[in-house]
Formats: C-alpha cells, structure tokens, sequence
C-alpha cells in the first residue's frame, strides 16, 4: 500500500490506510528555554502502538525523534541548561533554534515518503549560526515493520571554530547525549537492550557498534515493539558510541560526540545519517540484526 503525505503548514502527516504513523513537527511552537527544532512525534508501529513520547515533565526538550546537539560551542540545540565542565548545568540563555526554511522534495509513492528541507540554526540572541540541509525516508518493509531513515549535513557559517562535544566532553561521566536522540514511552522503561554482543540494559551505554535496538512494553494492551537503531559506516567516530538509558526512562541517541570534541573550522561541514526501524513484537537479537541490515540498506538508498 502506498503511503500518504499531508502537509498542514506546520507538520507532515504519513499514514498507511487510516494510520498515521509518524508526524514531522517542523515548525514546533515550544518555547525558547526547549530549543524549538523540528521532531518526529508521534510514532507508532504498525499495530497502531505509539513508540515516541513528547515533552516528558522531566526533560520537556524531549521530544519524539529530534536532531538535538546541546554543546555546538557556546550554544545548546537540545534545551534546558548546559552542562559545564566545573559549573554543572547552568541556564546560560544559549538556547537556540533550527528554524525550518523550505522543503526542497515532498514525494510519495510506491517506493513510500521522500523530503528534503533546509534549515537555519539561530543562536537565541538572533545571530545565524549554522546551515543544515537534512532529507528522510520512510519506507514500509513488511506488514509489522518500516523504516525511517535520516540524513543530515550542518556546516559552521561563523567566523569561529565550533567545537562539537557533549556533556562528557565537558566532564559528566556517561552523559554523551547528542545527536538523532530518541524518547521512548513512560512503559518502556526497564525495557530490553540488544546489540551484537548480546541483551543488557543501562550497562550498554557507551557501547560501540553498528546497531542497537530497544524493545519496549505498552500500558494497557498485550504487546511489544522494537525500534532497530542504525549508524552510518562513514558518520564521525564511526562505529559510533551508544547513549543508551532504560532507567529511569527509556532513551536512545547515536552519538557522534559521545567522548571526543570534533572541532568545526569556519565553513566545516559534519555529515551524520542515522536510520531507525519500527517493528511489532519483540524481534529479540537475531531478528534485530536481520532487520539492522535491512534499514541499513534503506539509509544507504536515502544517500
């Protein structure tokens, strides 16, 4: 079945039949202090489970999928305050936007959903900051499975070298969020966590590889999903280091600046694509391998 693209205004709406499953926000109404950027929530698999939670009351900047980097220099694009290295989190007023400017690709049909945008990065005090051209895919690989896939290149339009980091870079021990960051529902927490080297929760963070997924329970109906995580071969510290939680809430980030500063010299580029698999059930570690491989293939098609 092919797939359907509706566009408000302010969001993408795909849906496959009657559901909707995933909205692009890209032009959010959040406030200053959240890093307005656009994110993708909700999603849901195709049972009709959501897999995304927004603006949880513990970190409101949480939102669905996001492209979130909270240390780009002396700017934070994730929200809140940020971390600093002999100061902790402090609200340094920093808090920037990912402004969206035009969609230059808006497709369905049969091979499913393609975009392509442009974006500003504006630090809060007004000053252009960063360019950002971004493209995603979403493709349907079987009755209880699709995929997402997620492409972006930002490159520095200041006259400064930006150094990219996280807060571990700035000393929090296992804090190196930053990046395609997901926020799981309030049930999956103590979910499971696998990867090739086997199932865990909170001590795989840190962890590298080419993959990992997560599966997670629902409130109220019997059931299961899993959402398959893959990294590009050529991403920065590529095999990447893994953000991971399951307590105390669910959580996943790819992230490319998880321990190691990556400076951005005036007109650098960094390039990251990322894509995620949204599957009924729980897949357990050799179907997540499997279906790793196959969104793997359909980042690479998105280029």
């Amino acid at each position: 079945m092919t797939l359907q693209l509706n566009d408000s205004g302010t969001a993408l709406s795909i849906t496959k039949g009657d559901l909707e499953i995933l909205r692009y926000v890209y032009r959010p109404d959040n406030a200053q202090f959240e890093s307005p950027r656009p994110y993708f929530e909700p999603l849901f698999d195709l049972a009709g489970n959501q897999v995304s939670l927004y603006r949880p009351h513990d970190h409101v900047w949480h939102k669905g999928i996001a492209l979130s980097i909270p240390n780009a220099g002396p700017e934070n694009f994730w929200g809140g305050a940020t971390f600093r290295r002999g100061k902790g989190y402090v609200d340094e007023k920093n808090d920037g936007t990912m402004a969206h400017k035009e969609f230059t690709e808006l497709v369905a049909d049969e091979d499913g959903v393609r975009v392509a945008e442009t974006l500003d990065w504006i630090t809060q005090d007004g000053r252009h900051f960063f360019s950002e051209t971004r493209a995603f895919a979403v493709t349907v690989l079987s009755d209880d499975q699709w995929v997402l896939s997620f492409s972006t290149a930002f490159t520095n339009d200041t006259q400064d070298t930006v150094v990219m980091g996280s807060p571990t870079t700035e000393g929090r021990e296992n804090a190196g969020y930053g990046g395609f960051f997901w926020r799981g529902p309030r049930s999956f927490t103590e979910g499971a966590v696998y990867t090739a080297a086997g199932e865990g929760g909170d001590e795989k963070m840190g962890e590298r590889g080419d993959w990992l997924a997560f599966r997670g329970k629902h409130d109220s109906v019997d059931a299961a999903s899993t959402l398959v995580f893959t990294d590009h071969p050529e991403n920065p510290t590529a095999p990447v280091k893994w953000f991971v939680r399951t307590t105390p809430f669910a959580a996943v980030c790819p992230a490319p600046f998880f321990d190691t500063e990556l400076p951005m010299a005036p007109g650098d580029s960094v390039t990251l694509r990322h894509a995620v698999a949204i599957c009924n059930g729980d897949t357990g570690i050799d179907g997540a391998a499997k279906i790793a491989e196959l969104a793997a293939a359909e980042l690479a098609r998105l280029g």
